[in-house]
């Protein structure tokens, strides 16, 4: 996780957050690094981690990236290097779409501008998603950073991440001297995971699509401390940190595999009958699953990584299925044993391949990707 820091004033947004407070905990342990600035809507929940040895000091500003009161933190302090890791699925304190969209969209579009007029900012980091490429039953079986998505996101996370890309991609052009990353993460998962999935996956009994099992992907969250760390900082040797890059553990997982781990029984309904439950969900506030994480959840998605281990330098600690086992640990117990549910799986499938089940028409595949 070494990675050393241009910059001397590192400003990040988003800290109320679990990846946003690791982050500037990490971020303040690395030698070079003179202070650390967080701001975001709300105080963390928890008071932030004091790193163990040598560390720059903290300063946390409350503040709503959509005013433009982050223009006089950036001059106060002197930021050289920003990242944004604010933009979410899920609003703090807020339920509401629109508000969550104007948190995205809106505040990254403040802040840019406040970038822009800063000559001292030298380096800008922002955190996307692989949602970007949405998930629809006509993708490639593998999207690299080059690709654009079948179909545009209609709306949802997904789409603010793209337009937060499109207004980044024209800093850049108005910035030239400032290097910019661009990090597409897939689902971030870990002890501590705080995303809508994560949600999901805890319910006991998990509603599938039937006839669908999603290929999916995951980092670790500790992986995507270190990449962030390392495209804060000046590349290492050999390697570029600018641009834009995916970022996935290595394989993939089935949504049936997942369920397994976690000892969840899946309950395959159709497609209606799903998405009711899901718009159900979202009323009553019991789980958070968007239109855009089902789709996901029947389509699946799956990206490159080369560019990320080849050009960035960085391969993943946890491939996907260790990501997932270890997110799978700290989760409560299912109602089934993993190896229980796995050999009643089993026996099922072995009965219905007897009665001749198998000679019926099933939903098409992908080719899943060579690993």
């Amino acid at each position: 996780m070494g990675c050393s820091t241009v910059g001397v004033v590192v400003l990040v947004t988003g800290v109320a957050r679990h990846l946003g407070a690791r982050f500037a905990a990490e971020i303040r342990r690395r030698p070079g690094v003179d202070l650390v600035v967080g701001v975001d809507v709300q105080p963390p929940r928890l008071p932030p981690e004091e790193p163990e040895g040598p560390a720059a000091p903290y300063r946390f500003h409350q503040l709503d990236l959509r005013r433009p009161a982050v223009a006089r933190v950036i001059a106060e302090h002197r930021v050289d290097t920003v990242v944004h890791l604010s933009v979410s699925a899920t609003g703090l304190g807020s339920t509401n779409r629109s508000a969550v969209k104007e948190s995205n969209v809106i505040g990254t579009m403040q802040l840019l501008g406040a970038c822009q007029k800063a000559p001292g900012v030298r380096r800008l980091v922002v955190k996307s998603t692989t949602g970007v490429y949405g998930s629809a039953p006509r993708d490639p079986a593998v999207f690299s950073e080059r690709m654009q998505p079948k179909d545009q996101p209609g709306g949802g996370f997904a789409k603010d991440a793209a337009e937060v890309e499109g207004y980044v991609r024209g800093f850049a052009r108005r910035r030239p001297d400032v290097a910019v990353t661009v990090l597409r993460f897939a689902n971030i998962v870990g002890p501590g995971a705080d995303t809508p999935l994560s949600e999901y996956f805890a319910l006991p009994v998990l509603p599938t699509v039937l006839g669908y099992d999603p290929r999916l992907q995951f980092v670790h969250e500790d992986d995507a401390v270190a990449v962030l760390c390392r495209a804060a900082g000046e590349p290492e040797p050999g390697t570029v940190n600018t641009g834009t890059f995916n970022v996935a553990g290595e394989g993939v997982l089935l949504l049936s595999q997942c369920a397994r781990r976690l000892g969840r029984p899946m309950l395959p309904l159709l497609l209606p009958a799903v998405s009711w439950m899901a718009v159900l969900a979202r009323q009553t506030r019991l789980v958070d699953v968007s239109p855009e994480q089902l789709r996901l959840l029947t389509h699946g998605r799956v990206v490159d990584t080369t560019r990320l281990r080849e050009t960035f330098g960085y391969r993943p600690l946890f491939g996907t299925p260790e990501a997932f086992a270890d997110f799978a640990a700290a989760q409560r117990p299912g109602l089934l044993p993993p190896e229980r549910l796995a050999a009643v799986t089993d026996r099922m499938t072995a009965l219905l391949g007897r009665e001749g089940t198998s000679d019926l028409p099933s939903a098409p595949t992908r080719p899943r990707p060579r690993s």
